[in-house]
């Protein structure tokens, strides 16, 4: 055994240290060897007779109640460290709910919260049981680089979910396309985003994939632009059609018919404080002063509404393609994003409904055959 010991030595380790480790494993060898030479059975059983076996056992019962002490309270230190966990948990959740904050990043911190809080408790639970955390630290260090290494994409997408978190490119609530993904993003979390489909199925997406790739944020604008092709065959009014069409756009509500600017930016208004919370010399003193600076923010609202940039959104019908079969019609009009689908399928049942009673018709594929006598 101690052969191989000698050549895995040579193999492996520089020849300074091989010196070092072949003389102490040399001592440790001769102190053996001079040990069982010198020990007969007689000179064995003798050391047995003399030998103190109530220390013994009083320092086997003294190390094994200290272990079973460690043991008992490491496992206290665990249970009642997951309660303060669960509990500051629990107290955070209420704080960021009450403090109105953003869901994406009220879950985002409560994960990481959790996750860092339990770590710290097994580091404490180890050192409780008597094993050296500093060691144990600076194991863990270096397998966090191995580890970090070999989970770099999970890392990529950490540092996704906090650019997304700074720079808010969708939030909880939102309804994103990415690829062929789409959906309401129902959480952000530290490696994932959450999105719901229409249809209730949960998709779990890489936030390193979100926050460096491209995301269609169907919700982050208050309006959108609805488009209809509508066939109509060979031969009818165009006019007639753009007419029919135009008067269903008018007569619904949900469609916008005037030009309108674009969203500004939202403005988060200072809570003021009650009447009759204030002092005698506030109400005198600062009546006017409150009244002149509310003023001067209606202003600055009404220019920087007035500098937005116009949409014009005038319902349009024009004619898009001359088809094999039929004259297609292009028509486009703007509504809210929240009735987005709404008009879009009631528009559609609308002019099926209305073309034909005016006399126009919807076309189907036709060919026509001319045969030859022969």
């Amino acid at each position: 055994m101690l052969t191989n010991f000698f050549v895995l030595v040579q193999t492996i380790v520089p020849t300074a240290v091989q010196d070092t480790l072949l003389k102490t494993a040399n001592n440790v060898k001769a102190a053996a060897d001079s040990t069982f030479q010198h020990m007969t059975p007689d000179k064995l059983s003798q050391e047995l007779k003399e030998m103190d076996w109530n220390n013994v056992i009083q320092t086997v019962s003294t190390q094994a109640v200290n272990f079973v002490i460690r043991i008992v309270a490491a496992i206290a230190v665990f249970y009642i460290g997951k309660f303060i966990i669960n509990r500051l948990h629990a107290l955070l959740r209420k704080i960021l709910i009450r403090r109105d904050v953003d869901k994406s990043l009220s879950t985002f911190l409560l994960s990481f919260l959790k996750i860092t809080l339990l770590f710290l408790l097994i580091v404490t639970v180890i050192g409780v049981l008597g094993i050296e955390t500093s060691s144990f630290i600076a194991i863990f260090a270096s397998a966090g680089v191995a580890i970090g290494m070999a989970l770099s994409g999970t890392l990529q997408n950490f540092a996704g979910g906090v650019l997304i978190l700074l720079l808010k490119p969708y939030k909880v609530g939102d309804y994103i396309v990415f690829g062929e993904f789409k959906g309401h993003v129902k959480e952000i979390q530290i490696f994932h985003t959450i999105i719901t489909t229409y249809n209730n199925e949960r998709i779990i997406i890489p936030n390193g994939g979100l926050s460096t790739g491209t995301i269609n944020n169907f919700t982050a604008e208050n309006h959108h632009r609805i488009e209809w092709r509508v066939s109509i065959a060979y031969g009818d009014d165009v006019n007639k059609a753009r007419e029919v069409i135009l008067a269903i756009l008018k007569d619904d509500k949900r469609i916008v018919k005037k030009h309108f600017a674009e969203d500004a930016p939202v403005q988060v208004a200072v809570q003021q404080t009650s009447e009759k919370k204030r002092k005698w010399w506030q109400r005198i003193f600062c009546k006017k002063i409150q009244e002149k600076v509310e003023t001067l923010k209606e202003q600055e609202q009404e220019i920087i509404k007035q500098r937005q940039p116009k949409k014009d959104c005038t319902p349009y019908v024009a004619v898009e393609q001359l088809g094999d079969s039929s004259v297609v019609l292009i028509v486009r009009a703007w509504a809210k994003t929240s009735d987005y689908w709404n008009v879009l399928y009631d528009t559609y049942e609308a002019i099926y409904k209305q073309l034909p009673l005016n006399g126009l018709h919807f076309p189907f594929p036709q060919m026509d055959v001319n045969l030859k006598k022969i």
